[in-house]
């Protein structure tokens, strides 16, 4: 019996008219409305006919996550006075509960994903809800994309909706073709917002890490919301390990706690949202955000920190980010108080901080590892994803690095064109790599094995199975904890997909496909297996097939080289600190440190980690600059491994020298021999470029000489061998290779830059040309110059002159000899006539006679 009382009290009701209308008009709507409306679960019925007395249609409603679809559905059919399975249905990933009468289903995001690949015009659908889109998930982009896809080209009359609470309207609006924005105006109880900052600063969140101060503040206020307000407390944390730890300082206080998150056992969520006759602390994650309503809920208390994916491309790490919550994430966190009286908030941060929030959660293509989209993007016949509405286009580094990562796997072609073994992986609802180790697993150890292996992979497995894989899998096997009944449930559901009847039945999907055309599957070339290997080999070949590049070789005890070139290191009193491989399953990199902390790994040996990744092996001639000299050896390598090493007696001409000039790159032109001349040389070419240029080459910069090295260094550097060799190139002589004699100008450069000046004295002094971008200095006694009334000039520019002192010291510096004779001359004269009686201070200099001698040379 349909329950009129609870659909009538829904506020949505006031917006569905306008709702439907826009779908009539348009065929696409945008929905906003706040939480607690019953957009969720209202409209679905009212689109399907189920309610209303409008016509029958099948809808399907997609949500970000298992616990939000499952929870809709049960909601929607109490609403009918039904079980869920009759009219209204869900299916999430292996679980299905709906029927031949299903006109409403629940769906993850995920798994319409995967229909769609199937059967592209999504037959039988009428109208797709796309719930909770401010999330921003990269499958419910990626699914709003193929769905107008389908509306253009396929199934114009296939009607779509996206609805939030708080999104970005206009953005979406945009996206599904300029379409109507339709607003419901809900009955929002008011919400007091508490600020409840740490009395002392805390450390910022870093990687996964959280600082266990926050945490116990965090743990503080809620025990402070449980004395000063009534009804149940739903505190949300960043993860799993998060909840955790609150939930064990939480010892002692007059209310059942509670923990739900994704990996939460279905008893657990059931009770979370059903009406309790006692008291209760909630410590959920997102996942409570949206979509939920928390029965009994009067306060929040809000961490104010979120979980994002980050992927360390050049690590070939990925992994989740701690990072500060949204404003957006904020205002849903904070309405889940008011959704049934008057509630209250309390945010464990200052006000002022609150403005400095972003204004929605980053979007999921922006930040996460983009190979799983890239190959639906393939399947769908869009490789580059040029041609998808997408509300942020895929950045095109993440996207390089994807589609890098599904060539290796054999998921496309160079080309980047899908094969039929990318179409196979696509299917089977596990990232890329997963897909590669099922297949390739599943034909050299079994399905099953294969499948159990890839299950732990796919859902880490709790920090209490330890971080030995091998280890791991024993206990899933043994486990009674909600943990393994889903292992056990994924590693049923993948045991299949890679089964010989799994695999026809896909194929036969993949035929009635519009996908693009199938190519070429690459396999590994192994022969099928009929049983299991032992524990540790099986879970390091599934290892290794997933993450190649992170098979790993020990270089001390604890500490191994990962074939990406990563350091990488396993916790004190691990089980695998004395392996002499390891395929790394996950990892990440604390704050602060080079290497990578190996969360879960497994023994592998260098046959394995040679055969899961052949495609980093590489043999041949090392010649490179190594430790300040020439090292040049034959070499095996797997990436950055080295697996064998020999000297090289006669190694390739051209790879010595490219090394030598890599060293002269690195240490500077200062490995030549530069003898006073050649660095004289240097400074005078230096000046004419600067000076002249033309022909003049630039010689001041090394990395402009390095570029020109077959003008000048040449022959000497073909026939050097090592940095010895270096050291006796003659630089001026080589330099003088790049004097412009082709111009005719190389014999003016003793006219232009001469070396040595005359002075009236009759001295030929040295002029030194190394001042970067000043002129030429000529340091001489101040004597030698008595009767020169003009500063003299090297390639037209007034040379500098340093006038010294007869003991040679500097007395005075200028660039005009006739103004220093006028007026600083007396000065110097007064200062030094009496410290130096022996030599000539004329009051006249420009009259004097020139010398370098005393008044008793001169008088004789």
């Amino acid at each position: 019996m349909i329950r009129t009382a609870a659909l009538d009290a829904l506020p949505v009701r006031e917006a569905v008219p306008a709702l439907v209308s826009a779908l009539d008009g348009h065929g696409t709507a945008v929905l906003c409305a706040p939480p607690g409306t019953g957009k969720t679960t209202l409209v679905p019925l009212v689109l399907a006919g189920l309610v209303g007395g409008g016509p029958r249609r099948r809808v399907v409603v997609a949500e970000p996550r298992r616990i939000a679809a499952r929870a809709a559905a049960r909601r929607m059919a109490w609403l009918l006075g039904e079980q869920a399975g009759g009219a209204v249905g869900f299916t999430v990933r292996g679980e299905r509960v709906a029927g031949p009468d299903t006109v409403v289903e629940v769906v993850t995001t995920g798994v319409l994903l995967q229909r769609l690949q199937r059967d592209q015009e999504l037959a039988g659908v009428d109208v797709v809800v796309l719930d909770e889109c401010h999330e921003r998930h990269l499958d419910a982009d990626t699914v709003a994309a193929f769905l107008l896809d389908v509306r253009e080209t396929l199934r114009p009359e296939l009607r779509l909706v996206a609805a939030s609470a708080t999104t970005d309207s206009a953005g979406w609006a945009r996206v599904l073709g300029g379409a109507p924005v339709v607003e419901a105006a809900g009955v929002s109880y008011p919400v007091e917002t508490v600020w409840a900052p740490p009395a002392r600063p805390v450390r910022p969140p870093h990687g996964m890490r959280v600082d266990p101060a926050q945490l116990t503040h965090v743990a503080s206020v809620v025990r402070r919301a449980l004395a000063e307000r009534d009804g149940d407390v739903l505190c949300f944390l960043p993860g799993v390990g998060e909840i955790a730890r609150v939930a064990g300082q939480l010892g002692g206080v007059d209310a059942e706690v509670l923990q739900i998150h994704g990996r939460a056992p279905a008893a657990v969520q059931d009770a979370v949202l059903s009406v309790a006759d006692h008291r209760r602390v909630i410590l959920s994650t997102a996942v409570a955000e949206s979509s939920l309503t928390v029965p009994g809920v009067r306060v929040v208390v809000d961490s104010g920190l979120a979980r994002e994916p980050r992927v360390d491309h050049a690590r070939g790490l990925g992994a989740l980010a701690t990072v500060r919550a949204s404003r957006a994430a904020g205002r849903q966190r904070s309405g889940r108080a008011g959704r049934e009286a008057p509630g209250t908030v309390y945010r464990c941060w200052a006000e002022a901080e609150d403005g400095r929030l972003a204004a929605f959660p980053s979007p999921e293509i922006r930040i996460a590892d983009l190979a799983q989209f890239a190959l639906q993007a393939a399947c769908w016949g869009d490789p580059d994803a040029a041609g998808l509405a997408l509300l942020d286009p895929p950045p095109a580094g993440a996207m390089a690095a994807a589609r890098e990562v599904l060539v290796a796997v054999g998921a496309v072609s160079p080309a980047g064109g899908v094969t039929a073994r990318g179409q196979r992986m696509a299917r089977l609802g596990l990232h890329p790599r997963l897909a590669r180790a099922l297949l390739d697993g599943s034909a050299a150890l079994g399905a099953r094995t294969a499948a159990e292996v890839v299950a732990l992979l796919s859902e880490e497995p709790p920090r209490e199975y330890g971080d030995d894989l091998a280890a791991a899998r024993r206990r899933a096997r043994a486990g009674g904890d909600a943990y393994a009944a889903r292992w056990r449930a994924e590693a049923r559901r993948l045991e299949r997909a890679a089964s010989p009847a799994g695999r026809t039945a896909e194929t036969g999907a993949g035929a009635a496909s519009s996908a693009s055309p199938a190519c070429e599957a690459r396999g590994p070339g192994r022969s099928p297996g009929s049983g299991a290997a032992p524990d540790d080999s099986a879970a390091g070949l599934i290892a290794a097939l997933a993450f190649p590049e992170r098979v790993a070789k020990a270089r001390g005890e604890g500490a191994f080289l990962m074939a990406s070139g990563t350091a990488a290191e396993v916790g004190d009193g691990s089980g695998l600190r004395q392996a002499a491989w390891l395929a790394v399953a996950v990892a990440d990199r604390p704050p602060h440190s080079a290497s990578a902390r190996v969360r879960l790994g497994a023994v592998i040996d260098e046959d394995t980690a040679r055969s899961a990744a052949a495609h980093l092996l590489t043999a041949g001639e090392e010649v490179r600059w190594e430790d300040g000299d020439l090292v040049a050896r034959a070499a095996e390598r797997l990436g950055a491994i080295e697996l064998a090493v020999r000297p090289l007696r006669t190694p390739d001409p051209a790879l010595v020298r490219a090394a030598l000039l890599d060293g002269l790159r690195a240490e500077g032109l200062g490995l030549l021999r530069w003898s006073p001349d050649a660095l004289t040389l240097r400074a005078r070419l230096g000046f004419l470029h600067r000076t002249l240029g033309g022909a003049w080459p630039d010689v001041a910069d090394d990395r402009a000489l390095l570029e020109r090295a077959d003008d000048w260094l040449e022959p000497e550097l073909s026939r050097a061998r090592r940095r010895a060799d270096l050291g006796r190139i003659d630089a001026g002589q080589a330099l003088n290779r790049l004097l412009p004699w082709a111009a005719g100008e190389a014999v003016r450069l003793d006219e232009l830059a001469p070396e040595r000046l005359e002075v009236p004295s009759g001295s030929r002094i040295r002029l030194d040309y190394s001042a970067e971008h000043g002129q030429p200095v000529l340091a001489v006694k101040l004597q030698e110059l008595f009767g020169l009334a003009e500063t003299p000039k090297v390639a037209g520019v007034p040379v500098l002159v340093h006038l010294l002192s007869p003991a040679g010291r500097p007395a005075a510096v200028t660039a005009d000899l006739a103004s220093f004779w006028q007026g600083g001359y007396r000065a110097v004269r007064a200062e030094l006539r009496g410290r130096y009686p022996k030599h000539p201070w004329p009051e006249d200099p420009a009259t004097a006679e020139p010398t370098r001698h005393t008044n008793a040379r001169l008088r004789r």
